[in-house]
């Protein structure tokens, strides 16, 4: 292995001029050929000698004439070789002096071999005291150290990597790899002058010792060393898998699989890293949708996708096997970086396999096993692959988005409504009277839909699922999908209900949204204030892209949020929060009548909230003391971060002391959440529900206060009963959508 000193003193110009000679001899053999042709081989080919003998002649002319061409091709091979060996440790040590570099600028030394170390001399004396004394700071600076040398020497070992794969090339280059050339070890005519290509090979020849069961623990190194020098590299990528095929890569995915998980967990971690090199290769060798590469790779995995594959240990159910989509979507599943286009044709073709299964006369999807893979311990394999390969897509918003526009194809509706997700065979049913099995009764797995929540999320949010989304920023197709999303679920009953697993997803979308839901409930402008059950429309403004729907199908969306209580005090908490800055934003000189509408159309929204908190109070399938519980924790985790979310341009906050009052108030409506939950769960106390009341007070009064009034003053008072009135509008006018027996 190269040291540090070694990388950083070698003189690599040698290799170049190395290349030089070797071009050179390339010309010298061609010199030799051309002589050659001309005075021993031209002898044969002449009319003056003839018979066996010629004959015999000819064709070991034939051979020396060819070995002068390989020997050029060689010669040439090599050069290249070399150059791109110059290359390669060139731009590796400008890496490691850029790093060496960084880190004497953030106060370390690097010493000529390599070893880092604090440099005191630059300390002032107060530093070096506080230096000596401090245990904190020693700390600190322990770890600074570790994390340079730790960089440092990954960069070492970058060079050592390279090196042997420079050494895997030029050990083959000069391999004669046709046995019918005449010879037994003459000249490569076939040598290729790219070092990743000859690792490619070298990885293809290990994967299929793999198969095979042939491998010894040096083989696993070396997969693992060419998979980190190599993934990132388009030749190396689409050299090995163009060797492989759709259907040897799958296995190798297979095998790394078992190996992992099940046939010798002690090295698992190594497996699963030389499967995360293989997933980056993956990607690395799709990334042009238009190769003729990707073309024939996507065509063969058409064909490989819907095979069936054993995979060791997977299933305790004897001969369960598996799909190729299923193997493919659990491979990549390790990686990251796929374009876009890759992700989408994939999700395609396994959408076009399960419906042409289908089509087929299967009342089973075509992921259905009898197994269920979920949780910590089986979560890993993508039993739904178009699930799987959505959750990934969720990592690039922009393909998300793209995928589930409704205006360009019908895949959110497919995924909505269209689609059949079960995929565990629960059991056979028995025919009346009979004792032979009959059809199998699949239901869904425990982690259904979980892809197709996040790449919702990120589709609709232009934001990673479960980060923090802007509001006010959106885009027609992100606001678009959202629309049809809520007009799918409610149109298929499935709001109130909502299917499995997406509840989470539509409060982190919605929350996003909250300038939108809030102008809904509020009724506040035309554009919001449309027919109970209108589909809606979005539009584009200064401040991006909006949507309403009606009043009756968001408030069902939210009832379905709420069997949720964490998802839905999320929901309710911005809110809480939105309607606070509303009132902040409202200018100092605003006239009675400006005020009054901002209070009005923020307690409207806020009723019409609790509306949605009501109707769990009818419903008999909830503890509600601790379905309180758990929506106070969701509102709690929501305001402890001050501001959760981005208001519009035109409603800032007014600093630190609406980060306090909004913080007093909340948790003021928390105490009575909990107090109120604590109640019998009478039609009484479900028709009352004060704490919503209170919150519509707490927030006026707050306001209030912050602009100088009194608490119980006059002026106060007209805002809160105001307010109160319109809360209970807001609260009923959801209610009455929710439930026609109130």
């Amino acid at each position: 292995m190269p040291t540090y000193h070694e990388i950083t003193t070698t003189d690599l110009s040698t290799l170049a001029t190395a290349a030089e000679r070797w071009d050179g001899m390339a010309k010298e053999f061609h010199k030799q050929e051309t002589a050659y042709g001309r005075d021993v081989h031209g002898i044969s080919m002449g009319q003056t000698w003839t018979g066996l003998s010629a004959d015999a002649a000819n064709r070991r002319f034939d051979v020396t004439l060819k070995e002068f061409q390989n020997a050029q091709i060689e010669a040439k091979a090599v050069a290249s070789l070399l150059r791109d060996a110059h290359t390669q440790f060139v731009d590796l040590r400008k890496k490691l002096e850029a790093a060496r570099d960084e880190a004497i600028a953030k106060g370390m030394k690097v010493s000529d071999q390599g070893v880092v170390s604090y440099d005191t001399e630059k300390l002032s004396q107060g530093d070096r005291t506080a230096l000596a004394h401090d245990p904190d700071y020693q700390e600190s600076i322990r770890k600074s150290v570790s994390s340079w040398q730790q960089r440092i020497d990954q960069l070492v070992g970058d060079v050592d990597d390279a090196d042997k794969g420079v050494e895997v090339a030029f050990k083959a280059v000069v391999i004669d790899s046709d046995i019918n050339d005449g010879t037994l070890n003459g000249f490569n005519g076939k040598a290729q002058g790219d070092i990743e290509k000859y690792e490619a090979d070298e990885a293809r020849a290990i994967a299929l010792r793999i198969d095979t069961g042939k491998t010894s623990a040096h083989d696993y190194q070396e997969l693992q060393r060419l998979f980190h020098d190599n993934s990132g590299d388009k030749a190396f990528s689409q050299t090995l898998l163009d060797d492989l095929g759709a259907r040897r890569t799958l296995k190798l995915a297979n095998d790394l699989d078992s190996l992992a998980h099940y046939d010798d967990k002690k090295h698992g971690s190594q497996y699963l890293d030389i499967q995360k090199g293989l997933a980056t290769t993956l990607a690395t060798a799709t990334r042009d949708p238009n190769s003729s590469f990707y073309k024939h790779f996507r065509a063969d995995m058409q064909k490989a996708g819907t095979e069936e594959f054993k995979v060791d240990g997977l299933s305790p159910i004897p001969d369960e096997k598996v799909r190729g989509y299923q193997s493919l979507v659990t491979l990549m599943q390790q990686g990251h970086g796929y374009s876009g286009q890759f992700l989408e044709d994939t999700a395609d073709d396994i959408r076009h396999a399960e419906e042409s299964y289908t089509a087929e006369g299967h009342t089973e999807s075509i992921w259905a096993l009898r197994d269920n893979f979920s949780g910590n311990d089986r979560g890993w394999f993508a039993n739904d692959p178009l699930d799987g390969v959505l959750g990934i897509m969720s990592d690039d918003p922009a393909t998300s988005t793209e995928y589930l526009d409704p205006e360009h194809n019908d895949n959110l509706e497919y995924l909505l409504h269209g689609r059949d997700w079960d995929t565990v065979i629960d059991h056979y049913a028995t025919p009346p009277g009979g004792t032979t099995t009959g059809p199998p009764v699949v239901v869904e797995d425990g982690d259904v839909r979980k892809g197709f929540g996040a790449a919702l999320e990120a589709a609709t949010t232009g934001g990673a699922p479960g980060a923090y989304h802007a509001v006010g920023e959106h885009t027609l197709p992100q606001a678009r999908i959202l629309q049809h999303t809520i007009n799918t679920l409610y149109s298929a009953d499935q709001a109130q209900e909502l299917p499995k697993n997406l509840s989470t997803p539509l409060a982190h979308i919605l929350t996003s949204y909250t300038p939108d839901t809030h102008g809904t409930y509020a009724e506040s402008s035309s554009r919001y204030d449309i027919d109970w059950d209108s589909s809606g429309s979005v539009w584009n403004d200064k401040d991006g892209a909006h949507l309403a729907v009606g009043h009756q199908r968001l408030a069902a969306v939210m009832r379905g949020i709420a069997d949720d209580p964490e998802a839905f005090g999320h929901l309710y908490g911005a809110e809480q929060q939105y309607s606070h800055h509303v009132l902040a934003g409202i200018p100092q000189d605003a006239g009675d009548k400006a005020i009054h509408d901002r209070i009005v159309d923020s307690s409207r929204a806020m009723g019409a909230y609790d509306g949605v908190r009501s109707d769990v109070i009818f419903d008999d399938r909830f503890k509600k003391t601790q379905w309180a519980a758990d929506f106070n924790h969701g509102l709690g985790t929501s305001l402890s971060t001050a501001l959760m979310f981005n208001p519009v341009s035109d409603l800032s906050p007014v600093g630190d002391l609406a980060t306090k009052t909004v913080d007093v108030w909340a948790y003021e409506s928390n105490k009575e959440h909990v107090a109120e939950a604590n109640l019998a769960a009478t039609q009484k106390n479900a028709e009352t529900y004060d704490a919503g009341q209170h919150d519509v007070e707490h927030m006026v009064r707050a306001w209030a206060n912050s602009r100088g009034h009194g608490i119980d003053s006059d002026y106060t008072q007209f805002f809160v009963h105001a307010g109160q009135d319109q809360y209970d509008f807001g609260r009923n006018h959801t209610l009455n959508t929710l439930r026609s027996d109130r």
